[in-house]
C-alpha cells in the first residue's frame, strides 16, 4: 500500500471477569479478515487492548541519526513544526493547547538504562524525544495514561545492528521497564500505608470530645 494511504487502528478489548471471551476482539477480527472495502484507499491495522487501567504502553520509533539505543524520559507539549508523511503537523506545533509542557513517564528511564545491558548495542537515556510523530504519540500516552507510557528509540537497521538484535534489546529492556515499574508500585504502596498509619495515630482512642 501506498505510503501516503490512511491508517485506522482499530482496538477490542481482552479478557475481563467472568468474560473469557470478549466479543469486542472477536469482532474486531472478524472486520480483520473482511477489511474495509476494496474501494477504500485505508490500511486497516487491529490491536487487542488488556482490561487494565494501569497497563504500560511501550511505543518504539526510529532515531535515523543513533547509533545507540535511547529511553525517553519525558514528552513535550510543542515544537511539532515537521510535516508527517501526509503533509500535515498539529495547529500551532501543539499536542494539546492546555497541556502542561513536559510531561515525564512513571518508569525512571535512567535507572532501567543502567540496568539493561546488551551485548552488541549501548543503552543510553535521553529527556529530548526529537518533536516528531513519536514525541508526539508519546506525550499523548503520558497524558492520557497518567504516566504508564514509555518510548525506546532504535537506531536503522545495519550489517552491526540487525532486526534480531535490536529486538533482544527490546526484551531486555521491556523487561527491567516491567520490574522499575513494580519497584515504584510497591515503594507507594509502602508509602501509603506509612502514611495511613501515621494518620491513626492522631486519631483519639476512645471517649468523646467535648
Amino acid at each position: 500500500m501506498d505510503s501516503q494511504s490512511s491508517c485506522v487502528v482499530v482496538t477490542g478489548f481482552g479478557p475481563f471477569r467472568q468474560h473469557l471471551v470478549n466479543s469486542s476482539w472477536e469482532a474486531v477480527k472478524e472486520l480483520s479478515k473482511l477489511g474495509l472495502g476494496s474501494d477504500m484507499e485505508v490500511e486497516l491495522q487491529i490491536l487487542q487492548l488488556p482490561v487494565d487501567y494501569r497497563e504500560l504502553v511501550v511505543h518504539v520509533g526510529m532515531d535515523p541519526t543513533a547509533k545507540a539505543i535511547f529511553l525517553e524520559q519525558c514528552g513535550k507539549n510543542w515544537g511539532y513544526g515537521d510535516a508527517d508523511i501526509r503533509g500535515f503537523h498539529p495547529e500551532c506545533g501543539v499536542c494539546l493547547p492546555d497541556g502542561p509542557e513536559v510531561i515525564a513517564s512513571g518508569v525512571s528511564m535512567r535507572a532501567v538504562s543502567r540496568s539493561a545491558v546488551v551485548e552488541g548495542v549501548e543503552v543510553a537515556f535521553s529527556r529530548d524525544a526529537g518533536r516528531y510523530v513519536c514525541d508526539y504519540t508519546y506525550y499523548l500516552s503520558l497524558h492520557h495514561g497518567n504516566g504508564c507510557a514509555a518510548l525506546v528509540h532504535v537506531p536503522p537497521l545495519s550489517p552491526s545492528l540487525p532486526a534480531s538484535l535490536l529486538g533482544k534489546a527490546l526484551q531486555v529492556i521491556i523487561q527491567q521497564m516491567l520490574e522499575e515499574t513494580e519497584k515504584t508500585r510497591s515503594q507507594c504502596l509502602v508509602h501509603r500505608k506509612l502514611s495511613l498509619c501515621d494518620s491513626r495515630r492522631g486519631e483519639p482512642t476512645g471517649g468523646l470530645l467535648l
